[in-house]
């Protein structure tokens, strides 16, 4: 697990790659709420990068906030590829921006079923580009307890934007 420092120096770099692209990021976030768009935040100067942040942590808000389907939560769970990809999707349509990261998750120690124990998230991203919408979705487990899921899955998500092609 990466100290808080190794996060601010994670975002920092964040910015500075967001930056030299001359892109905005938006986040959209469930299991961390809003812990990544605070440790990007943190950054002096973040508001030359960081476009806006979602925190949309229960069913409805990812509903009437980032147009997450119903049938889509139905069927597949808030914890799952194909909301992942709609809360990144929906962040980049209704915020702007260039980038769009979403996390969704069972930070536990509660929530688990079967297919999905504690520690399972699901991180999106979604590019704007020229000819639409790249979105990409990723499943990661992590072990530990409820802060060391959150606190991963922000390590996690700042490492994904910086391997993202802008």
């Amino acid at each position: 697990m990466a100290s808080d420092a190794e996060l601010t120096t994670l975002a920092t770099r964040v910015g500075e790659f967001l930056l030299s692209r001359h892109s905005r990021l938006v986040t959209a976030e469930s299991c961390t709420g809003g812990w990544l768009a605070k440790t990007l935040t943190d950054i002096a100067g973040s508001s030359q990068w960081f476009e806006c942040g979602y925190v949309t942590y229960s069913n409805g808000a990812k509903m009437r906030d980032l147009g997450v389907a119903g049938r889509t939560l139905k069927k597949d769970g808030a914890v799952s590829e194909a909301a992942a990809r709609e809360m990144a999707a929906g962040a980049l349509r209704v915020a702007g921006g260039d980038l769009a990261i979403a996390v969704t998750g069972i930070a536990g120690p509660s929530g688990a079923v079967a297919d999905k124990p504690v520690g399972t998230v699901w991180f999106s991203s979604c590019i704007r580009r020229e000819e639409g919408l790249e979105l990409a979705a990723k499943r990661v487990h992590f072990a530990g307890d409820r802060q060391a899921v959150r606190h991963d899955s922000v390590e996690y998500a700042l490492k994904l934007i910086l391997r993202l092609k802008l």
